[in-house]
């Protein structure tokens, strides 16, 4: 035997410790961690943001598809000069997580369609649907406030470019009877418990509306939910079916 043999051979072997097996369980599951939140707020995203889209625009595609164009009407009189006035059609409050719109904001990407969907709980409508309509408060079209929440960060983040929208922006609701135009006007951060927002005249007790509202709400700041960012439109118009989609859904649309 060599006298390194030797020196190897007396060599007392390493004792593994308990700590250091602990140790190291952590490292591996920080790692994980760490994965998972990449995943969920880049990968994961990118996924379900895309799979937000392509659901939505299936399901335009399957209205565009349904819709029977009404009969010819009778041509008007020579002397009917004036415009007819579109009256919105009503929808009536949809069931939880009950499908009933698809909301397209062209500053957000031209492939930006996500549904809406009735309430606002995270398992049923915002985290596997999209956006999400507060119960009782008013629908497309109506006066009133038509108030809506979705998620900022993770779950496809319908709502996390809230903040870049300029004033004049087209926010449009689509439905299978036509397209709900609102034009966006500011944006506020408030305090979670700040539920006057969703007033039928937003922020204004007791006061009557005269014009529709359009409330989008999100958490605030990034990652947190401290505050609350609101984005305010007010409504433009309503284009019918039969009218063919409206100008304002290639308004400023980004690529």
């Amino acid at each position: 035997m060599t006298e390194s043999t030797a020196l190897r051979a007396r060599r007392p072997r390493r004792r593994v410790s308990v700590l250091g097996v602990f140790g190291e369980l952590l490292i591996t599951a920080g790692v994980v961690v760490l994965l998972y939140v990449a995943w969920q707020m880049w990968i994961g995203d990118a996924i379900y943001g895309a799979e937000r889209n392509a659901t939505g625009q299936a399901l335009s595609q399957q209205w565009a598809q349904e819709y029977a164009p009404p009969t010819a009407s009778p041509t008007p009189a020579p002397d009917a000069t004036e415009p007819a006035v579109v009256v919105p059609v009503k929808m009536d409050q949809p069931d939880d997580a009950e499908r009933f719109a698809i909301m397209r904001i062209p500053r957000f990407g031209k492939d930006y369609a996500v549904e809406m969907a009735g309430g606002i709980t995270r398992a049923r409508t915002l985290d596997a649907i999209g956006i999400g309509h507060y119960p009782g408060t008013d629908m497309p079209g109506d006066v009133g406030n038509v108030a809506v929440a979705a998620h900022r960060t993770t779950w496809g983040k319908p709502f996390n470019q809230i903040a870049e929208l300029h004033v004049g922006d087209a926010i449009v609701i689509e439905t299978k009877a036509g397209w709900y135009t609102y034009r966006f006007r500011t944006l506020e951060y408030v305090r979670p418990n700040e539920v006057d927002v969703l007033l039928p005249v937003p922020q204004q007790m007791n006061v009557e509306a005269t014009e529709g509202y359009l409330t989008m709400t999100s958490c605030s700041p990034m990652y947190a939910m401290t505050e609350r960012i609101v984005g305010y439109s007010l409504f433009e118009s309503f284009t019918p079916r039969s009218d063919g989609k409206p100008a304002s859904l290639t308004e400023g649309v980004t690529t």
